[in-house]
């Protein structure tokens, strides 16, 4: 099974859209190349997972340091393609994902899940996760 990398280029970027949008499907392809960029100033990387040159999965992420924490790896999406989920492409996104955390120095690897995904939450339970927190919020606008 092919090894993430971080999606570098524009062209790789704008190939994550089509697996990307499956969970977050708000998105728009004509602005997403320009919202990745503005991201990773702030220090997000998109990493994805190609078989037979289609990306099949995609991953969003930062390290940060927070007083809660310590330096920590979270996860803003994890998502493989409908077609491919139950491959073992996310398990190979999630380990690569603990290994980037553990060689970059942090104590944690978080993300948040839906409360209707309930497929994804036997996976990370599958994988060692657990529930630690609730997440509240609240929009503050309405675009």
């Amino acid at each position: 099974m092919a090894v993430p990398r971080i999606a570098k280029t524009d062209e790789d970027i704008s190939r994550c859209f089509p697996v990307i949008v499956e969970l977050r499907p708000h998105l728009h392809a004509d602005s997403f190349v320009k919202m990745v960029r503005g991201m990773e100033a702030e220090g997000f990387r998109l990493a994805f997972i190609e078989d037979r040159q289609t990306v099949v999965a995609a991953a969003g992420f930062r390290i940060f340091t927070s007083l809660f924490m310590g330096k920590n790896l979270y996860v803003d999406d994890l998502v493989t393609t409908g077609e491919l989920r139950s491959a073992g492409y996310g398990k190979v996104m999630l380990d690569w994902l603990r290994d980037v955390a553990k060689e970059s120095g942090c104590a944690w690897l978080h993300l948040d899940s839906g409360t209707q995904r309930h497929r994804a939450h036997r996976f990370y339970f599958a994988q060692g996760m657990q529930i630690s927190s609730f997440h509240f919020s609240q929009k503050l606008n309405d675009d």
